[in-house]
């Protein structure tokens, strides 16, 4: 019976998305829905993209070995991220009607730091990915009962995702997030209901899971202690930041307030629903602790999902991998599209040349999706990293090279191209030389430390003259300025038709 729903739920939603790729005409409304949601399905697809596997799956595993001081990085830093954008990120991008994150770069930066910026984004995809194409793989085989093996379940579930993402694009994204978050937000409080009447109401959950230190969140006064733990929490509070999913959703929406505060707000409902379940898998521990000791050290990701087989009655389990299945296709679906426009548009289309007609550029950002969901699967069923680590990771090298480019391009006006460069080199460099040639437990964790190196390259790179001179490409943000200026130093041969006594003024 179980396995019977999962598979109509799973074409009914395929089905919804197909019917909302109908309103895609070009590749605005594939890429950013026509920039025209309102604010509840803004607040949804933000909450819906981010509630995915390691939110169900990986963070309570976490929870459950490391406690509140182990899951710094999501919720904590994940929920801050979306904050931080709505805030003080979402209104300059709006203002500037881009396609992609990756147009930013190129407006304030040039051509070369848009490439470089963008393949770093892509690549980060990867892990994100990769976590949900893996969960989705455990999901199959567990309501199938192994008939369905895991490596089948990727290929199942990235293939059926495929088809309404490359179809509707943002738009198949923003409807199906509609009705996910919906089913997330329901399946996640009625399971909640049916396993605290199992152990005596929450009360005695969190006063258990407070007895035993779980909820011990700052670190022990040690200074290697202190940075990894700032290290975690930067790693996806800045590294998520520079990404194109959330940018999309900045996009996508309707009006600028509509961009700042669903943002926000959706950032907020995440943080709220993701301590439900590191309650349900707590509870575990409670209900059935022989089953709890025999995976927390081999497969702790399967806790939660035994848990609601083995224990929960049918329709609580419906309500669960409902649940749970929502919230995996709405983030892999957003993290599908993401990496597939922004390559196209910024790596793809200037390569091709820039007479493509827009029909051409959508075909290009469909075969794109197609191409990434064959590598992103591959690279799930070779990765032996856990659901959660998958994730984590994902950001480092966006936190190393293109959060700090980022920040200077909105609110330093001195930023320019040679020092988004450096930032860049400074930041891959020293993290992968500490990835590559540290030890296994350094000091300074390697993406704190090229956070760092990043920053000081900004600033360095911006303040000296430029070392490169003409090598180096204009200023894009300066250009035109530096147009006039030359045309008030005597190059008037060069403009034939201006008015003489407008050059003296």
């Amino acid at each position: 019976m179980l396995l019977w729903f999962v598979i109509a739920y799973w074409i009914t939603s395929v089905g919804i998305g197909l019917y909302a790729a109908t309103r895609v005409h070009n590749t605005r409304d594939f890429a950013i829905a026509g920039r025209s949601l309102p604010f509840y399905m803004v607040t949804a697809t933000v909450f819906a993209t981010w509630f995915g596997s390691e939110t169900v799956l990986g963070i309570p595993a976490t929870f459950l070995k490391e406690g509140l001081h182990g899951v710094v990085a999501d919720p904590f830093g994940a929920s801050m991220c979306l904050i931080l954008v709505g805030l003080f990120f979402a209104a300059p991008l709006y203002r500037m009607n881009l396609l992609t994150i990756g147009d930013f770069y190129k407006k304030k930066f040039g051509r070369s730091v848009e490439v470089l910026t963008t393949i770093a984004i892509v690549i980060s995809y990867l892990g994100w990915v990769g976590a949900q194409i893996t969960a989705l793989g455990l999901v199959f085989n567990v309501v199938s009962a192994g008939e369905i093996s895991k490596l089948a379940g990727m290929w199942i579930g990235s293939s059926t995702i495929l088809i309404y993402t490359f179809f509707g694009g943002m738009w198949a994204v923003a409807v199906t997030d509609f009705i996910q978050m919906i089913i997330i937000v329901i399946g996640m409080l009625y399971i909640g209901g049916s396993v605290s009447n199992m152990v005596g109401g929450v009360g005695v959950v969190v006063n258990h899971a407070m007895d035993a230190g779980k909820f011990d969140f700052w670190p022990a006064l040690d200074a290697k202690e202190i940075i990894g733990f700032a290290a975690a929490w930067v790693t996806m509070m800045f590294g998520s930041i520079p990404q194109q999913d959330v940018f999309q959703r900045v996009q996508s929406s309707k009006t600028e307030n509509i961009a700042i505060w669903a943002t926000v707000f959706g950032g907020c409902l995440y943080f709220v629903f993701a301590f439900v379940p590191m309650f349900l898998a707590y509870s575990a521990t409670l209900i059935d602790p022989k089953m709890v000791s025999d995976l927390i050290d081999t497969d702790p990701q399967m806790i939660l999902p035994n848990l609601v087989m083995q224990h929960a009655p049918l329709f609580a389990q419906v309500m669960f991998f409902g649940a749970l299945l929502s919230a995996i296709k709405s983030c892999a679906s957003a993290t599908l599209l993401a990496p597939s426009v922004t390559f196209t548009e910024n790596i793809l289309k200037p390569m091709l040349g820039h007479k493509l007609s827009d029909r051409q550029l959508l075909h290009a950002m469909r075969g794109v999706t197609v191409v990434f969901t064959i590598l992103v699967t591959i690279y799930a069923m070779n990765s032996k990293a856990s659901i959660f680590k998958m994730v984590e990771n994902a950001y480092q090298i966006t936190l190393v090279a293109a959060f700090i480019p980022l920040v200077a391009g909105v609110y330093w006006k001195r930023s320019t191209t040679q020092g988004a460069l450096a930032a860049i080199f400074c930041g891959l460099s020293v993290w992968l030389a500490i990835l590559v040639f540290g030890p296994d437990d350094p000091f300074i964790p390697a993406q704190f430390a090229g956070l760092f190196a990043s920053a000081l390259g900004m600033i360095a790179g911006s303040l000296l003259p430029r070392v490169v001179g003409r090598h180096l490409p204009e200023e894009p943000e300066h250009a035109e300025l530096h147009h006039l200026a030359a045309s008030h130093t005597g190059h008037v041969a060069e403009q034939p038709h201006q008015h003489p006594s407008r050059l003296e003024t």
